[in-house]
């Protein structure tokens, strides 16, 4: 949805940008036993961790505080992608 909203919002002055997190701590996360969770930690190529809400946020922030940025997506994952259905 990223480049049709673009799109359409560009004369408004709206930039559109969207984070496509991997897998990062949260509540659900936590919910999960420690041994899931250091296995899907253990997928990630590098670094072999979660994410941090932290670094979702100092993300968004970038996105926020670039005005060139533009119809980006960027992907905080690790280089772990979900397949598609």
């Amino acid at each position: 949805m990223t480049p049709p909203l673009t799109r359409d919002l560009i004369n408004e002055g709206i930039r559109v940008n969207t984070i496509l997190p991997g897998n990062f701590e949260s509540p659900m996360m936590a919910g999960m036993p420690k041994r899931v969770q250091g296995s899907i930690a253990a997928m990630a190529p590098f670094p072999k961790r979660l994410g941090k809400a932290a670094e979702y946020a100092e993300c968004a922030l970038f996105l926020l505080g670039h005005d060139h940025m533009n119809g980006e997506c960027v992907r905080p994952d690790d280089m772990i992608h979900m397949g598609r259905r």
